[in-house]
C-alpha cells in the first residue's frame, strides 16, 4: 500500500492533470482561427507546404481580397520565404503601367518615398497594404512591376469596347497588351459579371476587365526573367477559376509553369465549401467576420 505521502502526491499529480485538461479544453474551446490554407481538392496545407509547392512554378497570381488584412500579412511572409529560396521578382495590380517610371525611382532610393505628392495615383490602402512589400523590394533590390492598364484606357473600353484602342497613340502602345487583344466572351469568370450585375454589365465592362487582364498578363512576362519567380498580386477575381491574367498567360506563354491563390470568406474556416474546391491551386479561406484595412 502507499504511504500518506506517496497517496497525497498521487491525489496532487492528479489534480494537476485535471486542471491542465480544463485549461486545455478551454483555450481549444475559445480558440478561433482566422484562416486555413487548401489545396485545390479542399485539403487542408500549410504554410510551409504550400511555400515549397510554389517554389518550382515560373509565375505565381496571389488572388487577394482587397481590404483583407490576413491577405495582406501572408503577402509579405511569402515574399519574404520566397526570396530566401532564389531570384524574386514582383509585380501588382495596384500600380498602372504609367507609374513605372516612378516606382523605379524609389526602388533606386532617387526617390525618398512613394506618397500622393508623388504623380502615382496610389490606393487608399497603400500605406498599410502595399507599401509593405514595395519597402521590402527596395531593401533587398528586386525588381517590382507595374502592371496594371492606364485607368484611361479601360474607360475608354468600357463606353465604346476595344474599337476605342484604334486611336491610341503609337507612344501609349507601351503601356497596354499587343492589339488586337484576344478575348472570350464566353468563360466563366466574365460570365459570373452578368449574374452579379445583370443591371450594369455589358460587352463592353467584360471588354475592359479583359484589357485589364491582358496587360497585367502581358507585362507579367515582359519583365519574366529565367530561373527567377515572379510573384504577382492581384485581386481575385482576376485568376480565379485559372481564367483572367492565367488565361492571357496561357495564350501568350503556354511553356511556363504557373500558380494561382485565391481568397475566399466563410462563416467557420473548416472545412472548405464545395463551392470553392478548384477555384485554384491553393485557397485562402477566411473568417468572413475579419476587419477590413479600409
Amino acid at each position: 500500500m502507499l504511504g500518506k505521502k506517496a497517496t497525497f502526491a498521487a491525489m496532487r499529480c492528479m489534480a494537476l492533470m485535471v486542471c491542465f485538461f480544463i485549461v486545455a479544453m478551454s483555450v481549444c474551446a475559445q480558440h478561433l482561427p482566422a484562416y486555413q490554407i487548401y489545396n485545390d481538392q479542399g485539403k487542408r496545407v500549410s504554410f510551409a507546404k504550400m511555400v515549397r509547392k510554389l517554389t518550382t512554378k515560373d509565375i505565381i497570381l496571389f488572388g487577394e481580397i482587397h481590404d483583407n488584412p490576413i491577405d495582406h500579412w501572408l503577402q509579405l511572409e511569402l515574399v519574404k520565404a520566397l526570396h530566401e529560396k532564389g531570384d524574386l521578382i514582383l509585380g501588382a495590380e495596384m500600380f498602372e503601367s504609367e507609374d513605372q517610371e516612378v516606382l523605379d525611382s524609389y526602388l533606386r532610393g532617387d526617390l525618398k518615398w512613394i506618397n500622393q505628392a508623388t504623380s502615382i495615383d496610389l490606393w487608399p490602402n497603400y500605406a498599410t497594404d502595399y507599401a509593405p512589400l514595395v519597402e521590402f523590394a527596395q531593401r533587398n533590390g528586386l525588381p517590382f512591376i507595374a502592371t496594371n492598364v492606364p485607368d484611361r484606357f479601360a474607360k475608354e473600353v468600357y463606353f465604346s469596347g476595344f474599337s476605342a484602342l484604334d486611336s491610341v497613340q503609337s507612344d501609349d502602345l507601351r503601356y497596354l497588351a499587343p492589339l488586337p487583344i484576344p478575348f472570350d466572351k464566353q468563360l466563366k469568370t466574365y460570365q459570373d459579371i452578368f449574374e452579379l450585375w445583370p443591371d450594369h454589365a455589358s460587352d463592353e465592362l467584360i471588354m475592359a476587365q479583359a484589357l485589364r487582364d491582358a496587360t497585367m498578363a502581358h507585362l507579367i512576362l515582359t519583365n519574366f526573367k529565367a530561373y527567377h519567380l515572379f510573384l504577382h498580386i492581384n485581386g481575385t477575381y482576376h485568376s480565379e477559376w485559372y481564367e483572367g491574367i492565367l488565361w492571357y498567360l496561357m495564350q501568350y506563354r503556354d511553356d511556363l509553369t504557373y500558380a494561382t491563390i485565391a481568397t475566399v470568406e466563410q462563416a467557420s474556416v473548416r472545412p472548405l465549401s464545395d463551392e470553392y474546391k478548384g477555384v485554384a491551386n491553393f485557397i485562402i479561406c477566411v473568417d468572413e467576420e475579419m476587419t477590413e484595412t479600409h
